[in-house]
Formats: C-alpha cells, structure tokens, sequence
C-alpha cells in the first residue's frame, strides 16, 4: 500500500485510523498528553507527536493547559475541540417539541421547548420543526447553518416503504405522504427519523444501564408502552419499523382489542400502561390520588407503592409488577435477551422494589430468565439519545481524516 503525503511510509488508512483511536480516547477520558495518548494507542512518542500536530491543524484537537502535580515538568494536554461540529436532536411528543444542540464533545449547548397542545397544532408540523431547532440552535449562540445533523424523534415510526408514520395516530400533523420531503427542503442539515424508545435505548448503551450488551430489550411506560429491540449490537427496527409496538400486544388478563391502530392500543396497553395505573389504584382502594397528567399521576403512584410494605399501595405494586412481567414474558420467550432495561417514568418511579417484583414474577412466567436492571438515563433520555445517535453520524464524517 503506497504511503501519503504528511506522514511518509504510513498508509493513509493506518493513519486515518490512528487518528480515529486518539480523537476516540480524548472523548472518553478528556485531556490527555502526547505521552498518555501514546501508551493508550501503542504509538510512540514522535508518531504521537506527528498525530497530535496533525489534528490541531485540522481544528480537531486544542491544546488546553498543562498536567501538574507530578515530579518533571508540566506536560502539554489536548482535548477535543468542540467547536469542531455540533449536532441536534428533537424529541416529539403531542403536547411539545424538545430541541437541544450538542457540540462534538457531547456536551448539550443549546435547549429550546416549543409547546405544541391539542388535537389541531395552530402551526404546520415543518414549521414546528424548524422553529424548535432555530429555538436551540439560538441559545447555543449559533446558526442554523452550524449543525451539521438533525436527529427527530417521534413515537411510533416512519414506514421505510411509505413515508408515512405509523403508530402513532395520536401524534396530529406528522401523517402526510409528503412530511419527509417538505422537511428535507426545508432544512439545510441531513435529518434521520427514529423511534423515541429506540432511541432510550440507543442512550442507554452508550452511557447507562446497558453499556457493554449487545442484545437487550429496553421496555418504556410513559405516554405509551413500547419496547425497543437490540439484537446483536444493533436496533431491529421490522419490516415497517413496528418492532417493540407491545402496546399492540395481546395478552393475559386484559380483553381482546381489535383494529388497534384505530384504537392506538392494544392488550398489554391496556394491562401495564401509564394510564392502567390510576384506575387500578382506585380499584384497590387507594386514597388520596393525586391529580394532574396521568403520566404524572401514574409516576407518582407508583413512587408512593415503591415506599411502602403493605396495604393498597403494596397490592398495587404487585399487580403492576405482575402486568408488566405478562408482557414481558412473551418477548423474552421469543428473543432470549441477557438484559431487560426498565425505563419511562412509569418504571423508573418503582425503582428497585418494582424491578425485583418483576424480576420474580417474570421467573415464574417464562423460561428464559434475563437480568432486569433500571435505566440509568434519566434526564430526557429520548432527546439524549436523539443527540447521541446524531453525534455518531457527525462523529464519523468530521473524524474522518483519511479524505
């Protein structure tokens, strides 16, 4: 393989890959040395040198102060330049468009809310968009320009066939054949489109409860139930990206729903869903529910259950643990996955007495027995993951120093 120009003798992908290796370890340890940098890759000294030079020429590296407190003398550090390129993401829902600006590094720079209430949205969905970004991308001091990928998360999924979301009739505006290509015009960044659990489990395998797997399920009770599939290292999505809609599924202990889409529900639903908990609570005879969302009721619920040791609040969390291991116990059975992350509000709210109850029950209820854990994403995972999915695009094209 013939050399290129700038390190003679070195094939221009060796380099490029070096380069990858070091741009990869000052991500996750933050300043390094020439000298550190140089034991983590195995480079010496002098290539470590050349490959340092060579990314603060590129505006990938800075160099940032120096080391001190060891015998010899301060050693030069380098970090990531952040300002290298920044991505974002959108975090969909039928009451709000959540938008954030990361830099590089990860580090979010940027936020913006837009409400978005009721059945009829009193602004097009492309200009919902746009003006939740601009939002964003304004409190981060930049332009619009400056982003170079825009990750959106929705519920449900746009069918690749089609165009169309799907699962999500709930969700008012987003259900034209011409969305995606209005949205295109519109913006000036590429835009990739994913579902909001897939992407609580994509945050949860980079920096939480499922970092190190390769095959889990990541089961979310929030606004809906839903689940996420990832399958040898990698999200599987199904044919019209419907995989891990066990909403839809039916189930024990929950009546028969038929035209589900129609209904957007389905047994499991209607079982362990957010909205199944303040009614089973009254049906135990719980006092003093508390009022507001029922996302936020349902959450609140199922804090007060996890606190005590007996009574209504007991019984609820039992039969809450119980729906939520019926479900579980069809997917498990089917996908034999080594984790099963537990996130949304509605989980996350029963912490670890809520996952130990499930944990048994689903023993009980199905052969293959994975560990359950609870997420540990809990700040706005969606848009977490909307930012990181967007970040590892942004990553791979910036970091790319073989071109």
């Amino acid at each position: 393989m013939a050399g290129s120009a700038g390190t003679p003798g070195t094939p221009r992908v060796l380099r490029a890959m070096n380069d990858r290796a070091a741009l990869d370890l000052l991500l996750a340890h933050g300043p390094l040395s020439r000298t550190r940098i140089g034991k983590l890759t195995g480079l010496s000294k002098p290539t470590a040198s050349q490959l340092l030079a060579r990314l603060e020429a590129a505006g990938l590296v800075l160099a940032t102060g120096t080391s001190e407190g060891r015998p010899g003398p301060s050693a030069q550090l380098y970090e990531v330049n952040p300002g290298a390129a920044y991505a974002a993401g959108l975090d969909v829902n039928p009451e709000r468009v959540l938008a954030a600006v990361a830099d590089i590094t990860g580090r979010t720079v940027g936020t913006y809310e837009l409400p978005t209430p009721g059945r009829r949205p009193d602004r097009p969905v492309v200009r919902q968009v746009t003006d939740a970004l601009d939002g964003a991308v304004k409190a981060a001091g930049l332009a619009r320009d400056d982003v170079r990928r825009l990750v959106i998360a929705t519920p449900g999924a746009f069918d690749p066939n089609t165009g169309r979301l799907r699962y999500a009739s709930h969700l008012p505006g987003w259900h034209s054949p011409a969305l995606l290509d209005e949205l295109a015009a519109a913006l000036p960044m590429p835009v990739e489109y994913e579902n909001d659990v897939n992407l609580v489990a994509i945050a949860e395998q980079r920096l939480g409860a499922a970092r190190g797997h390769e095959d889990f399920v990541l089961l979310w009770n929030e606004g809906g139930l839903g689940a996420a599939l990832v399958l040898g290292g990698r999200l599987h999505r199904g044919w019209t990206g419907g995989a891990g809609e066990v909403g839809f599924l039916p189930v024990p202990g929950a009546p028969l729903v038929r035209q589900v889409t129609r209904a957007n529900s389905g047994g499991y639903q209607e079982l362990a869903g957010s909205q199944a908990i303040p009614q089973l609570a009254r049906e135990l005879g719980v006092q003093d529910l508390p009022t507001g969302p029922y996302t936020e009721v349902a959450a609140t619920l199922v804090e007060r259950a996890a606190a005590v040791d007996a009574g209504p609040y007991r019984r609820l969390l039992e039969r809450y643990a119980t729906g939520l291991a019926t479900g579980l116990a069809s997917l498990v059975s089917v996908l034999d996955p080594e984790l099963v992350v537990l996130s949304g509000a509605s989980l996350t709210a029963g912490g670890e007495p809520l996952r130990a109850l499930v944990q048994a029950e689903l023993e009980e209820l199905a052969a293959s027995r994975p560990r359950l854990v609870v997420g540990d994403v809990h700040e706005h995972p969606v848009l977490r993951g909307a930012l990181e999915s967007a970040l590892a695009a942004t990553r791979d094209e910036v970091f790319d120093t073989s071109r």
